[in-house]
């Protein structure tokens, strides 16, 4: 039996390979580039994207359990996605939804068969955006100084794991948060401390932190929707609870590990 892991390079899907593979899985990786997906010994890399499902044919081929990550473009083809998986074989599937529950949510709870859906708050990983800004000047920029229980992307890819591997996890909507909400400069804190060098904070305006998002390619209603969420986080964003450690029998990883696992990253 296969398990497909759709966005197998991104943040979360990396982190569902490796956790699938450490335990025994038959694991296939679906990736654009497999040339560069630097996955672990013994993953089968199939070439492609969920969001052209279409052409998914063979890689659907003999597998009984997916895992998808909703990704930009997926919302208008992802029901015909978990139609395709259903009509392939597959009988258990999880997903880490975009934020809210769209079509592909949606469908996979209406699939018929097993499903799981991870709702993570915000990734310890968006801290990567800082890199350059800490490397070349030693300051960040963001527009909010707010708590947010920032949750580790490896993580995620442990709970994806262990519902598509263990019973008992059907039906079942996870909030996953880390073990800490922690404001922007709290964070920044932890990181400087990590780097021993004192990062300074520069508060941008709202509309600054948008533009930048567009500079990199961002629509404007995902720019817009990205940074009106950092402005005003919900509740579940702020409020730390314990499904990680529910789910994997181990605490939540703190932001000072994650810090730990990419300072190099951020050094000149």
């Amino acid at each position: 039996m296969t398990v497909l892991v759709t966005g197998a390079t991104g943040n979360t899907g990396r982190h569902v390979v490796a956790e699938l593979v450490r335990r025994g899985e038959r694991v296939r990786a679906l990736t654009r580039n497999p040339a560069e997906a630097r996955l672990p010994a013994g993953v089968e890399l199939v070439e492609g994207t969920h969001t052209a499902p279409e052409t998914l044919t063979e890689a659907l081929e003999g597998v009984t359990k997916l895992h998808i990550t909703v990704t930009a473009g997926l919302a208008d083809v992802g029901a015909d996605l978990v139609k395709r998986a259903v009509d392939a074989g597959v009988r258990r599937m999880t997903i880490v939804w975009g934020g809210y529950v769209g079509p592909t949510e949606q469908a996979m709870a209406e699939s018929g068969v097993e499903w799981t859906r991870l709702e993570p708050q915000e990734f310890m990983s968006n801290a990567l955006t800082w890199v350059d800004s800490v490397r070349a000047e030693g300051v960040i920029r963001e527009p909010f100084d707010l708590p947010s229980a920032v949750v580790h992307e490896g993580d995620i890819g442990a709970v994806a794991a262990t519902a598509l591997v263990e019973d008992g996890h059907s039906g079942k909507v996870y909030n996953l948060t880390g073990p800490q909400a922690l404001t922007t400069s709290e964070r920044i804190a932890i990181l400087g401390s990590a780097l021993g060098r004192d990062i300074a904070l520069e508060q941008i305006t709202r509309q600054q932190a948008i533009d930048r998002l567009l500079a990199e390619g961002v629509s404007v209603a995902d720019a817009e929707y990205v940074v009106g969420w950092h402005s005003d986080p919900p509740v579940e964003a702020r409020t730390v609870v314990d499904t990680i450690e529910k789910v994997t029998g181990r605490p939540a990883r703190t932001f000072a590990q994650w810090v730990a696992e990419h300072a190099d990253r951020f050094k000149p």
